[in-house]
């Protein structure tokens, strides 16, 4: 039966964390769940990514109130490349975002706060569904752009959102963990254990160049070369 890979004990320090994320309850109830299933580097990843996209959006003017959304999203979108919500044996198999912008939406949906509307979860599915695709999310805006220039920022070295020195202060607080190799060997697993790996990893998505890379060279060591 396929596992989790690279899941060790979270050694975070409660403090860094309750300092980073947000305390309303959404954002908590979003957290518990990604503390729950996520191994220790992408959970550390999707907290960098939530501390650069709190920067873009305060650059760019984005109301504090769409601040948990955007926590939501960030520290979401890879909760698709866990088991948990890998669906497996679903008679439809969708990539790992598509499973992650589902959960989060789901999560969104069960709150049943009546400030966050139908098109407040639409634009968090959509944030985290296109967070792996190029030039697309960008055009499109809101959440949707932030998230992805988040990701952007953690696996690119730049000053992000005019601030110099945030990689570094970031990545003092949440280690990065190997976290290239951690996260494509999720997603190429996923695939692997799978029925029908086309469908956890279709052509011309992120997850097609990571299984295609390393169907290549199995006996590969390092960080897959579609990464």
């Amino acid at each position: 039966m396929c596992q989790d890979s690279h899941v060790v004990e979270n050694s975070l320090n409660p403090e860094t964390v309750t300092a980073s994320v947000p305390q309303d309850s959404i954002s908590r109830t979003a957290y518990a769940l990604a503390s729950q299933h996520l191994p220790p580097a992408i959970l550390n990843h999707c907290l960098r990514v939530w501390i650069y996209a709190r920067a873009f959006g305060e650059h760019g003017g984005l109301s504090s109130s769409r601040f948990p959304l955007l926590f939501t999203a960030c520290i979401l979108h890879d909760i698709g490349a866990t088991t948990a919500f890998a669906k497996l044996d679903s008679d439809e198999l969708q990539r790992f975002e598509i499973e992650g912008a589902d959960a989060a939406a789901s999560l969104l949906r069960a709150a049943g706060d009546p400030s966050i509307s139908h098109d407040d979860i639409e634009e968090v599915w959509r944030a985290i569904a296109l967070h792996s695709t190029p030039q697309v999310a960008e055009r499109m805006g809101g959440l949707v752009r932030i998230v992805r220039l988040a990701v952007l920022s953690d696996f690119q070295r730049g000053i992000v959102a005019g601030k110099e020195g945030l990689q570094e202060e970031t990545e003092a607080q949440f280690g990065r963990l190997d976290i290239e190799r951690v996260l494509a060997d999720a997603v190429v697993q996923q695939a692997l254990c799978s029925r029908m790996p086309a469908g956890k990893a279709p052509p011309a998505s992120w997850p097609n160049d990571l299984l295609r890379a390393y169907r290549s060279n199995p006996k590969a060591e390092g960080v897959n070369e579609g990464f």
